[in-house]
């Protein structure tokens, strides 16, 4: 069952319950107001008739103008007729007027009910009651009449407000039709393709613009899924064709491998491009877990001063060539994962070695408001405004920075690669993804010593 005809139905019960209620009370309305007019002009003559007998001139006249729907009787203190209208003049009282001052009967006179109005009059000679009856038959005709225009009128009304309602909502959901029958034909080629947008500000216009944005997130998520492959193959390929190429060699001139000091370069070869994809792999497993939102820290109080130090002397052991300052490292203690910021540090020192030209600063302090607050600096060439939020994606090289920093004698590494010298472009986009992880900010800026500074920002304890 559609919802245009689940529509129109409950438009039309509505309706119906409302108009039939409206309907009733009107005949009823309609109903009393007659009755009171007949009630009103009965109570009206009694009341002249009994004036003049209190006057004293004796009954008055009893005519009437329409003797089948009215008639005038005076009656004694006993309830006999002293005077009638001609149409009852011999007929006995028609109403008993110690029932009430008002009555509805039938009478002689005419099938149809009558109103009988009693009014008492004191005149010279006793207590006299005058009764005027009005026929009821203009209120039961005009009843009548007004009953059968709405039974003829509200099953025309119903068929209107069911096509009214049916064209009104078949027009509102129209744009449903066209925003279903578009996406029915959006597949995963083709996430380019929008709904359309319906005119004006109502829900169907407010769903169709939350649809587009959805179609817009899943069109970039599809861009970086597909670039993130690609750019993962790219990277594989490198130490698998070299594993592959000195396998070559060896298979093809295998009187080398009688030279010990041969045989150890080819392992050593091949080992330090098994663990280049070893890396990278871990690598890869991270950001996937990261992106499956699994990516949860251990948490366990960590002294970050002593990753930081530890960083320091093994930066110190891996390039004799660099000043490593540690001065701006003060205590700071946090409840954190210590494998996930030993990660941070590392990637975080790597990249600043690898495009340092002789110097590499640390330090870490805890601000005032409980934050921990960890730099890492270098006297390189820096990263360029437009690319420092660019730098913690994956797998994004700055080739103006690799060229400097290959300029100035450093590694040819992009500025975004903190990742063990493994040259994926991953280590930034593991430091961004771990550091959100613990609820804290990674961000890149010009740094004291010329070149880059990142700045790791983590949130203060939880008071318990």
């Amino acid at each position: 069952m559609s919802v245009r005809f689940r529509s129109t139905v409950a438009a039309v019960l509505v309706v119906t319950v409302g108009l039939v209620a409206g309907a009733v009370a009107l005949v009823a309305l309609l109903r009393a107001e007659l009755t009171d007019d007949v009630r009103q002009a009965a109570r009206a003559r009694a009341e002249q008739v009994a004036a003049v007998i209190e006057s004293g001139r004796g009954v008055p006249s009893l005519t009437v103008s329409d003797p089948d729907e009215q008639f005038v009787q005076v009656l004694d203190s006993r309830g006999d007729v002293v005077a009638g209208s001609t149409n009852v003049e011999e007929l006995p009282a028609l109403a008993d007027p110690r029932q009430g001052t008002e009555s509805t009967l039938t009478t002689p006179l005419d099938e149809d009910p009558f109103l009988v109005v009693a009014v008492t009059a004191e005149g010279p000679g006793g207590d006299r009651t005058v009764l005027v009856g009005r026929a009821l038959i203009a209120v039961a005709e005009s009843t009548r009449i007004v009953t059968r225009l709405l039974l003829a009128g509200l099953p025309l009304l119903m068929v209107v407000v069911a096509g009214a309602t049916w064209m009104a909502v078949g027009r509102a959901l129209a744009p449903v039709a066209a925003i279903r029958s578009e996406v029915e034909a959006i597949s995963a080629a083709e996430l380019h393709r929008r709904v359309p947008l319906p005119r004006g500000r109502d829900e169907i216009a407010r769903l169709a613009t939350t649809m587009n944005r959805m179609l817009d997130r899943l069109e970039r998520a599809q861009s970086a899924q597909r670039r993130f492959i690609s750019d993962a193959s790219h990277e594989l390929r490198s130490p698998v064709a070299s594993i592959r190429q000195h396998a070559e060699v060896a298979l093809a001139h295998p009187d080398r491998l009688t030279d010990a000091a041969a045989r150890e370069r080819l392992v050593r070869t091949v080992l330090a491009e098994d663990l280049r994809i070893q890396r990278l792999v871990d690598d890869l497993l991270l950001l996937a877990r990261a992106d499956e939102g699994a990516l949860r820290p251990r948490l366990r109080p960590v002294d970050l001063d002593d990753l930081v130090l530890d960083e320091a002397r093994r930066l110190r052991g891996a390039a004799p060539g660099l000043r490593i300052r540690t001065v701006g490292v003060s205590a700071a203690r946090r409840r954190a994962d210590p494998q996930g910021l030993v990660r941070v540090v590392r990637n975080l020192g790597d990249n600043a070695a690898r495009h340092a030209r002789s110097e590499v600063a640390f330090d870490l302090a805890e601000q005032p408001d409980g934050r921990v607050v960890l730099g890492v600096e270098d006297d390189g060439p820096g990263v360029p405004a437009a690319d420092r939020e660019r730098v913690f994606e994956r797998f994004v090289r700055l080739d103006e920075a690799r060229a400097r920093s290959t300029a100035d004698g450093g590694d040819a590494s992009d500025a975004s690669d903190a990742s063990n010298a493994s040259g994926s472009g991953l280590g930034l986009a593991i430091v961004a993804e771990l550091v959100a992880a613990h609820g804290g900010t990674a961000t890149v800026a010009d740094g004291r010593l010329g070149g880059a500074r990142f700045e790791v920002v983590l949130p203060a304890d939880p008071r318990v």
